[in-house]
């Protein structure tokens, strides 16, 4: 006893640990609202600052940044990069989704992605289940094809968000930037053109299986790309995409047989 005061009755308040990380944390949750503690995780890998998922939780816990659940309307909070002009040819890709069905009424989903500066239609993927883990193949493959973007433009879909996509983006090191939830408008390219789609063929055809709706849907992308867009600038870039594309198929080597 010291002091008089009993030595059991007091506690000393440990100072806080991870200072640098806490401070990270903190800029990070300031400009993702609703990310929670393992994509923040993420992002802080990035950096360099790998921890445990158990103390990484703490600190997240500590500092007052779980995510509360909304109700109601969503609403556009908080504020986010601009987003970047599509000034050129592979400058900004936009993604989005368009669901149709087949058969007995048996639904499938469309991921589209078109390159925003010349309007062409890069890909589009159609099955009845798509992970993040295809979407990522399938945009490694588009690269290898059409080159890197310079960023790429999407909603703020849970697809878009998950573990799968923040790896790529991150490997590749592709700006992706998310529009605000509830404000399509922000990403008028992508909406435009999947309005198209659906008028022009999903609302005209009747699919038998999936592979008829991906035969058609070929077909579509083809007529679109070469005959259907009327833009003339857009058609002067893609022809010298077109020119591109096919010297660099002929100075690869033979395969061997």
């Amino acid at each position: 006893m010291r002091g008089g005061v009993d030595s059991k009755t007091v506690r000393r308040e440990r100072p806080p640990d991870s200072v640098d990380i806490r401070k990270k944390m903190q800029e990070i949750a300031g400009k993702r609202r609703r990310f929670g503690y393992r994509r923040i995780g993420v992002l802080l890998e990035r950096k360099g600052m790998i921890m445990n998922h158990k103390k990484l939780y703490r600190i997240y816990r500590e500092e007052g940044l779980s995510v509360k659940r909304r109700r109601g309307r969503k609403r556009a909070r908080g504020t986010r990069t601009p987003m970047p002009s599509a000034a050129g040819v592979n400058a900004r890709w936009s993604l989005g989704f368009v669901s149709d069905s087949f058969g007995a009424s048996r639904k499938f989903r469309i991921l589209t992605v078109i390159d925003d500066c010349i309007r062409e239609f890069l890909c589009f993927v159609a099955d009845t289940s798509l992970s993040g883990a295809r979407v990522a193949r399938e945009l490694s493959a588009l690269i290898r094809v059409y080159g890197k973007p310079g960023c790429i433009i999407s909603d703020y879909g849970t697809l878009f968000t998950s573990q799968p996509i923040l790896k790529w983006a991150d490997e590749n090191e592709v700006p992706w930037h998310y529009i605000d939830p509830g404000k399509p408008q922000q990403n008028a390219f992508i909406e435009s053109f999947n309005g198209s789609l659906r008028h022009e063929l999903l609302n005209e055809e009747i699919f038998d299986s999936l592979d008829d709706a991906r035969r058609k849907l070929a077909l579509w992308r083809y007529d679109y790309n070469t005959v259907g867009h009327t833009c003339r600038s857009a058609t002067r870039h893609r022809s010298k995409r077109a020119e591109r594309l096919s010297n660099l198929r002929a100075t690869r080597p033979a395969r061997l047989r």
